[in-house]
């Protein structure tokens, strides 16, 4: 526990250390956020804030990592398990240099699905994949049996890390909303990790698992103290769709691997805010004939803000929504978790 608390800090104060650096870098290079009519913010902002949390994720994930390999076993047992999840922190920073070229450029919808989408195939060459997943037994959601997903893994992977990537960009719309959501979601499943560790009696992968979104939720943080209203800086696509490839491949190597009907909807829910923002946006899109990609105004954030609320009560109560969910998710994941050490799993 006291390495996952160093972790998270390590993390923390490397990005709230490195953000004024990052500032004045994307100032310099001229990538820059304008305000038009589908914006909330009203002056010229500085992107390239994922940069920073790139590096305060990487900085925590290494330490973390070192730590547990002075701690392992035997060097097969770590580098066996180490290279998932290194494999995510070299294929993500593709998707922050691609996201950051696209605040300056603008890229069309196409590249960034298709970036994305390999990025989602590039990372199953280090192991993230979602192999099957547990269907309930004769309708009853307390019993299930394990379905292997065959050929359709490698398709399944890729899109669910694109979905995941995808909404957590979608809802980067207000200022401390993306971070502050992802930083939830990542304390979420490092407490997972550190239940399954605990009743399964399984250190690997779960203390990596519990070490990377330490490190994430720490650099959620501390960009926090920049990107809270009034912003300072955004995390820019760079930075929203890491943050989600990262957290969408953490959801495949834990919460999926549990033989449990419980297990499938444990990741649904710890997403659930950014979920329901994207799916209600589909819809709406469908319904009135845009195409899916076309961005709009209409997203939960700008409906609170019609409502008159400012940016930072919205922000706030979407934060309790996305909190509320996590506990959700925590207490299925307990039930799940204890289902699993009786079956055995």
């Amino acid at each position: 526990m006291k390495t996952i608390t160093a972790v998270f800090i390590l993390s923390l104060l490397t990005t709230y250390l490195l953000t004024p650096w990052v500032r004045r870098l994307a100032m310099r290079m001229g990538a820059m956020d304008v305000p038009d009519a589908r914006r909330v913010h009203t002056e010229p902002t500085p992107r390239w804030g994922g940069l920073a949390i790139y590096l305060g994720v990487a900085v925590g994930m290494l330490a973390g990592l070192l730590r547990l390999y002075l701690l392992a076993p035997s060097d097969e047992v770590f580098i066996g398990r180490a290279l998932q999840f290194l494999g995510l922190l070299v294929v993500g920073a593709g998707v922050l240099i691609v996201g950051m070229l696209d605040d300056k450029k603008q890229f069309s919808a196409l590249i960034q699905l298709g970036t994305l989408l390999l990025a989602g195939l590039v990372v199953q060459l280090f192991g993230v994949q979602i192999e099957g997943f547990a269907a309930p037994i004769g309708g009853k959601f307390h019993e299930a049996q394990w379905v292997p997903l065959g050929v359709w893994t490698i398709p399944i992977t890729a899109g669910w890390i694109f979905v995941i990537s995808k909404t957590m960009d979608t809802i980067d719309g207000l200022d401390g909303l993306a971070a502050g959501v992802s930083a939830i979601a990542a304390f979420t499943l490092a407490l997972m990790a550190l239940q399954a560790a605990n009743l399964l009696d399984q250190p690997y992968p779960n203390w990596l698992i519990a070490i990377t979104a330490a490190a994430i939720a720490g650099a959620a943080g501390g960009f926090l103290r920049y990107n809270f209203n009034p912003a300072r800086i955004f995390m820019g696509t760079g930075g929203a769709q890491f943050l989600g490839f990262m957290l969408g491949g953490l959801s495949v190597i834990g919460s999926f691997k549990t033989a449990t009907a419980f297990a499938i909807l444990i990741p649904v829910l710890v997403f659930g805010l950014p979920f329901l923002d994207a799916g209600l946006a589909v819809v709406r899109r469908l319904l009135s004939g845009q195409p899916i990609h076309k961005p709009d105004k209409k997203h939960i954030h700008h409906q609170l803000l019609e409502r008159g609320l400012n940016q930072r009560q919205t922000v706030l109560i979407l934060y309790g929504i996305a909190a509320a969910m996590a506990v959700v998710a925590l207490i299925l994941f307990r039930k799940a978790m204890g289902q699993a050490a009786q079956q055995g799993v």
